[in-house]
């Protein structure tokens, strides 16, 4: 096994993408995890392409299989290394296959990894992902293992080549990193100090995504809403969703997750203010006992965070919100349990991530006396999901007879699957599945259609045709970007765009913009 590198190897791509009879090399990359290891993916299969390798095409084996993993629950551990045994049988099958695994598991077990699976060829961490192509190339004239784990961010990840699994809808990274102690959470371990991208260059991002066809973009941040610490701007994020609004083109602007303890009146007015910005938050609750808040090192009490909801919900009173909830966190009473019931009713979540409280190693709160036990925990985990699919129902249903803008999907949730219907997001990030009436043009991803909700679930609303009248659908710059990325993929010429113009084949990478 090698040490790290000061730097990633740059590695010519006709040497690190092509078999020895001289064949592209294909690659997969799975994911593991949240939005933030979503997008790095997208990073990952960029620089695999700029470095020369090729998607394998479904249903096939790709040469390399890349692992981007998620160190947040208990349970990614044994994903992974049940994933890496099955993988090993195949790899044994396939001369020259190579197996990576990068991101918050890998930097946190580092060595382990190929302890338990010594037939993974690469292990790579949160702040090198760009040198992926070079450590792929190192293993195979090496022959043994590499492993490169920096401790310290690299080059923003944003700098790297990206290939976007949607062309109408896009993540943009603003920070990485957390200033916070949460005695739960192992990823600012993981993934360092915050760190805030200058507004210049967020800006010019999402400039170059709309330039691509995109309508649609979500800010990522650990504490999205923490953005400008770094450089001294309290009031920087609030700033930077009213700039994004003014970028022609941009339709529906998104940001996940903020942190109740840091959200402030400013951002509420720049989200009510931003017609761009969509009506829905995703507001981690994590518990509604204070005592328990306490001990997660939360800073701030549950009246604060119903507060927070009052203030948006008066400046935006369609807003659906979301949260994050943990049950059984250490020390965890009956009576913090019932205090969480408690806000989960007065806050009238639309959504709600639920998760049982799993000992993460290296986290304060993995040491805590009064783990509670596993029955305990899954009584009151059910007891939640029941509390919280009833609310989330109830509120579904106040959308009957809404008319709703859907922004149309490619392929999201199974009840389109299921009925044939196409399927998009409202602009509250409700998923919508509608009828397409017969004699209807039928909408393409990434094209918006106006519908009424007929009928509400606890996780979907559908949109039935009541009086078979044509579907209202508005073609987009989005809806060409599709057409042009299918072209591109079928080998046949683009249609013309909506606007009448040629349009240039897109890879789902932005393209630079060239002054004349």
């Amino acid at each position: 096994m090698s040490t790290p590198s000061s730097a990633p190897t740059l590695i010519a791509p006709s040497l690190a993408a092509r078999t020895a009879d001289g064949r592209p090399r294909t690659y997969e990359v799975r994911t593991f995890g949240c939005q933030m290891n979503v997008h790095d993916s997208e990073r990952l299969s960029g620089s695999l392409e700029s470095a020369g390798y090729l998607p394998a095409d479904p249903g096939t084996e790709a040469d390399v299989i890349v692992i981007n993993t998620c160190a947040v629950r208990d349970n990614a551990a044994g994903k992974l290394y049940g994933t890496l045994g099955h993988l090993k049988s195949r790899k044994d099958k396939h001369d020259g296959m190579q197996i990576a695994v990068g991101g918050c598991l890998a930097q946190m077990d580092q060595a382990a990894v190929q302890q338990k699976a010594p037939w993974v060829d690469v292990v790579f961490g949160t702040h090198n992902m760009g040198a992926l192509p070079g450590l792929l190339e190192r293993a195979r004239h090496n022959g043994e293992a590499e492993l490169e784990i920096l401790e310290s961010l690299e080059t923003f990840p944003s700098t790297l080549p990206t290939k976007r699994d949607s062309v109408y809808s896009g993540w943009v990274s603003i920070s990485v990193g957390c200033n916070n102690t949460c005695t739960f959470c192992i990823v600012p371990h993981l993934r360092g100090k915050e760190k805030d991208r200058r507004p210049g260059d967020i800006l010019n991002e999402i400039r170059l995504l709309v330039d691509d066809g995109a309508i649609e973009v979500t800010l990522l941040g650990q504490n999205v809403n923490s953005y400008g610490v770094e450089f001294g701007d309290r009031q920087a994020f609030g700033k930077l969703l009213r700039a994004a609004g003014e970028i022609p083109g941009l339709e529906r602007i998104r940001f996940t997750s903020p942190h109740p303890a840091a959200f402030t009146d400013d951002v509420i007015d720049a989200m009510a203010e931003t017609p761009a910005v969509m009506p829905q938050l995703h507001m981690p609750l994590q518990s509604g006992s204070d005592s328990i808040l306490k001990a997660m090192r939360r800073s701030y009490r549950s009246s604060r965070f119903l507060g927070i909801l009052d203030r948006v919900r008066e400046r935006i009173p369609h807003a659906a919100i979301s949260t994050d909830i943990i049950v059984g966190f250490p020390g965890e009473t009956d009576a913090d349990f019932e205090d969480t019931l408690r806000v989960v009713e007065q806050s009238r979540f639309a959504s709600a991530f639920t998760f049982q409280y799993s000992i993460r190693e290296g986290t304060p709160a993995a040491t805590m006396p009064d783990q509670v036990p596993k029955a305990v925990v899954q009584e009151r985990y059910e007891r939640l999901v029941a509390l919280q699919d009833r609310i989330a129902l109830e509120e579904n249903q106040k959308q009957l007879g809404r008319e709703v803008q859907v922004l149309v999907s490619s392929a999201e949730g199974k009840k389109g699957a299921e009925t044939h219907r196409p399927t998009g997001r409202a602009e509250d990030n409700r998923l919508v599945h509608f009828e397409v009436p017969e004699g209807s043009d039928t909408p393409r991803p990434g094209d918006v259609v106006t519908v009424t909700v007929t009928h509400a679930a606890p996780f979907h609303l559908l949109a039935d045709s009541t009086d078979g009248s044509p579907l209202r659908v508005r073609r987009t710059r989005a809806g060409d970007a599709w057409d042009r990325s299918l072209a591109e993929s079928c080998g046949v010429p683009a249609p013309a765009s909506s606007d009448g113009g040629p349009r240039s084949v897109s890879l789902g990478l932005p393209s630079l913009r060239v002054g004349v």
